[in-house]
């Protein structure tokens, strides 16, 4: 591989540039505390945990068949409620909205990500490349990206290689030309790799790569991308 190619790099978002478990967890604790407002018995009945595995599940069976996030979530707040007895579409839409406000407007940006992105913004062309749906307007993050490719918008995820193939359009550019950073072994890294593009595995928490998934660069913090390239 040749670095000195590299014209345009793509970013995972969730987990990359922000901790979405740490958010995802804030917005489903303000979601209980709102249905104990309403209905404590109905939110007796519940806990985070239990509505990240019914989340999950709701993922699972509509995969396919419906791709917006905020669909699913809103579909996953309606089986909430009606798994404990207390059906109410209305309030599914009330808690929907409660979550996806606390989604967005929480999310705190990683400390090195701000820095590393405007120091490479000069030299690069920079693109968010996600399975997710924050858009950079609402996570602090405006204009910074001179491409966004969501899955959910072409409902192709990572990590087919086709939807690296749409940022390349997006990007104006080569296969050898793109260089795509993620936190994901699976989705950014295999899929990058099947795409033919060069990959940078971002391990912030040191973890062990026990599969036969190899990235091209592996840093602990975004930091090292600006000794890459």
């Amino acid at each position: 591989m040749n670095i000195g190619t590299i014209k345009a790099i793509s970013f995972d978002g969730d987990g990359t540039l922000w901790d979405f478990e740490k958010v995802m967890r804030n917005s489903l604790h303000h979601v209980l505390l709102e249905l104990e407002r309403i209905d404590s018995q109905a939110a007796a009945l519940l806990n985070i945990d239990k509505m990240i595995e019914i989340r999950n599940q709701i993922t699972s069976d509509l995969k396919g068949v419906i791709a917006n996030l905020e669909s699913i979530r809103l579909e996953a707040f309606r089986r909430t409620l009606k798994d404990i007895g207390k059906p109410n579409d209305n309030l599914a839409e009330h808690l929907n909205q409660v979550y996806l406000q606390h989604r967005f407007d929480d999310i705190e940006l990683y400390d090195d990500v701000f820095p590393v992105l405007d120091t490479l913004k000069a030299r690069y062309t920079l693109g968010l490349l996600s399975n997710g749906n924050s858009y950079p307007e609402r996570t602090g993050l405006p204009g910074m990206f001179r491409f966004v490719v969501f899955s959910q918008d072409f409902e192709i995820e990572k990590p087919d290689p086709r939807i690296f193939e749409i940022a390349l359009e997006k990007a104006e550019c080569t296969k050898e030309q793109l260089l795509h950073v993620g936190d994901s072994l699976t989705n950014d890294v295999e899929g990058a790799k099947a795409a033919g593009i060069t990959c940078v595995w971002l391990n912030r928490n040191g973890m062990a790569n026990q599969s036969n998934v190899k990235p091209d660069f592996e840093i602990r913090s975004l930091l090292e991308l600006l000794n890459i390239v």
